[in-house]
């Protein structure tokens, strides 16, 4: 099993790194401070919205995970899979971060 930085650590971190890189980043639901899981809703400009969560994978590791895209034909679904997911799961961090390819800052791409 990994070592698992406390959730308001890594929050913190993404949110500083992106500010850093002239992105806007915010928290929309803070979850439990230490144990808490953490949704990423990763924007470009607000646009191209998608969401992602780290899964648990066969080998025992989480891997990020893309859980929703926005759909260009129904926009406000993506919102509606976030508040779901934050009534869902009330320890749930969720992060957005606005800024082009977000998907650096959790280690895809």
């Amino acid at each position: 099993m990994e070592a698992r930085l406390p959730a308001h650590l890594e929050v913190s971190g993404l949110i500083r790194r992106v500010q850093a890189e002239g992105g806007f980043a915010t928290v929309i639901n803070k979850g439990e401070r230490d144990a808490g899981t953490i949704m990423v809703v990763l924007t470009e400009n607000g646009a191209n919205t998608r969401a992602y969560e780290r899964m648990p994978q066969l080998d025992g590791t989480r891997q990020w995970t893309c859980s929703k895209r926005q759909d260009t034909e129904k926009p406000w679904e993506i919102s509606e899979f976030i508040t779901r997911r934050a009534e869902q799961d009330p320890d749930i961090w969720v992060v957005e971060l606005d800024i082009a390819d977000g998907e650096r800052f959790i280690g895809i791409g």
